[in-house]
C-alpha cells in the first residue's frame, strides 16, 4: 500500500468521524439547550452550532467525496459497484436533510436571540422550526450509519 493511499484513507476516516461526531454533538447540545427553554442559552448554543457546522461539517462534506474518489481510483473500484452507488445516494440524501437544518439553525438562533433581547418567551415559530430540525436529523443520522455499514461490508 502506498503512503498516498494510506493518507487518503486516514483523511477519509477522519472526515467520516467528524461528520458523525459533529452531527451527534450538535444535535445533543441543541436538544439540551432547547430543553432548557432559556432563549439566551438557546441563542448562544445555536451561534456555536452554526460555527461548528461551517468549520467542521462543511469541510468534511467537501473532503469526503474527494477522498472517496481518490480511494476508489486507487483501489480499482468503480461507480458501478452497488455499495458505492448506494453510499452516494445516501450522501446526497443526507445533504438534502442537512442543508435545511443549517438554515433552520440560523432561524432558531435569530428567534431565540430576539426573544432573549426582549425578555419574552420563545415564539411559536421557533418551536415549529425545532420540530422540523429534530425530524430532519433522524434520517440523516441513520443515513450516516448506513454509509458506515456499506463502507465496511461493501455488499455486492
Amino acid at each position: 500500500m502506498s503512503n498516498l493511499y494510506l493518507a487518503l484513507k486516514l483523511i477519509h476516516i477522519l472526515g467520516a468521524a467528524v461528520l458523525f461526531g459533529t452531527g451527534l454533538g450538535i444535535a445533543f447540545f441543541m436538544f439540551m439547550a432547547h430543553r432548557s427553554g432559556d432563549p439566551a442559552a438557546i441563542a448562544h448554543t445555536a451561534r456555536t452550532v452554526v460555527i461548528a457546522d461551517a468549520v467542521f461539517t462543511a469541510t468534511a462534506v467537501v473532503l469526503q467525496p474527494l477522498t472517496g474518489w481518490g480511494l476508489m481510483a486507487m483501489t480499482g473500484f468503480s461507480m458501478f459497484h452497488f455499495w458505492i452507488r448506494a453510499t452516494l445516494v445516501l450522501y446526497v440524501f443526507i445533504g438534502l436533510c442537512w442543508l435545511p437544518v443549517v438554515w433552520i439553525q440560523l432561524k432558531m438562533r435569530d428567534l431565540a436571540a430576539e426573544a432573549a433581547r426582549k425578555g419574552k418567551p420563545l415564539p411559536a415559530r421557533y418551536h415549529q422550526y425545532f420540530q422540523i430540525w429534530f425530524w430532519l436529523g433522524w434520517p440523516a443520522f441513520l443515513g450516516v450509519i448506513a454509509i458506515f455499514v456499506l463502507m465496511l461490508w461493501k455488499p455486492q
